[in-house]
């Protein structure tokens, strides 16, 4: 006869098994999937067998390499100059047919700069387009994390009060999470609009004509910025709940205790305040870094990966190789390259934020 602990645990697995099965069918069986992919040559849509090709698809995704170009002189030794500055060899006359460095083969220039002197040091990338989509995202992280979070902090400590009408202000600041990302994407499209959007209308209003218009998301200079704006405006409410509910965990004895004391705003917020949210403070900062490394939306929707490839992401890349290229092996190697990449940040998270005794 089957004791009352053993039947309860029957029941949890009943109760839990339709969960375990839709992820292992959805997130764990395609993850494997994705490695095994990453190692072979397979397309969607091919009439050529699949074969297995090893590392290839990481190298193409991975490979840099340096070249240091010396300036072109003359017979004379001068050096010859192009529009006023020192010129040097063509970066594609040293990476195609050179029996010197034949592992330069296929690459282009990803970026150069000069430590001094003449030389130039020139970075070269077999896949210029992800290598940039990987500085793009790292990017967007940095800057997203730390600014949302504080932005979000910022919200919760001015709504964490008892004032007539504060839960009206807590659903304005919350309702951009509940709005479709892509709905969000294109309403700040229009807002973004080179000619006619309402930012430049706002700026040209203010400066009384002074500022000329900017097509904000048309501009590579601009456009991840522009990006990076709207995404810290649409998720800020979610994460302003969460330190909300960390702020009324606090007890108010504490309060009351600083507040016989004579304790500044300042003080409290540094010795009570802030110790009492450090748990909040780790959920949100690996929240909000995991939310950022998946940014796709609003590039599919805003920018479609460009101008000129400004605002390229990891994620992105994964699905227009995997599907937009149908280069399945591809996309599969991009998305095992996230995974580590986000594993190793969350151990780093982790060790950073552990308990110190």
């Amino acid at each position: 006869m089957a004791s009352k602990f053993t039947q309860s645990n029957r029941t949890g697995w009943l109760m839990a098994g339709p969960a375990i099965l839709l992820i292992a069918g959805f997130v764990i069986l395609p993850f494997f999937l994705a490695i095994g992919l990453s190692f072979t040559n397979q397309r969607l849509v091919s009439p050529n067998p699949t074969e297995f090709i090893g590392l290839s698809n990481y190298r193409q995704l991975l490979d840099v390499a340096t070249l240091t170009l010396e300036p072109v002189r003359d017979a004379a030794g001068e050096l010859v100059l192009k529009d006023g500055a020192p010129d040097y060899p063509s970066i594609r006359s040293l990476t195609r047919n050179n029996p010197d460095r034949p592992d330069l083969a296929g690459m282009r220039e990803w970026f150069s700069f000069s430590t001094g002197g003449a030389a130039r040091t020139v970075v070269l990338a077999r896949d210029v387009v992800f290598m940039t989509a990987i500085v793009n995202t790292f990017v967007f992280v940095l800057v997203v994390a730390p600014v949302q979070a504080g932005l979000a902090l910022g919200l919760a400590l001015l709504i964490n009060q008892r004032l007539r009408g504060i839960n009206i202000f807590r659903a304005l600041y919350f309702m951009p999470v509940v709005v479709s990302i892509v709905v969000v994407s294109l309403l700040w499209r229009l807002i973004y609009d080179g000619q006619s959007g309402l930012l430049n209308n706002l700026l040209g209003t203010l400066s009384f004509g002074t500022l000329p218009a900017v097509d904000w998301l048309g501009n590579p200079s601009t456009a991840l910025g522009a990006i990076i704006a709207m995404s810290i405006w649409q998720a800020v409410g979610f994460h302003m709940v969460i330190w909300l509910a960390g702020l009324q965990t606090i007890s108010p004895t504490l309060y009351e205790a600083a507040a016989i004391e004579g304790a500044s705003k300042w003080q409290v917020f540094r010795y009570i305040t802030w110790p009492g949210l450090r748990n909040t403070a780790i959920l949100i900062l690996i929240v909000i870094t995991m939310q950022a490394f998946g940014l796709f939306a609003q590039i599919d929707v805003m920018t479609n990966g460009g101008p000129l490839d400004s605002t390229q992401t990891i994620v992105f890349q994964a699905i227009e190789r995997g599907y937009g290229k149908q280069d399945i092996s591809g996309g599969s190697a991009i998305s095992v390259i996230l995974f580590v990449i986000v594993l190793t940040i969350s151990l780093i998270q982790r060790w950073l934020t552990r308990e110190r005794s």
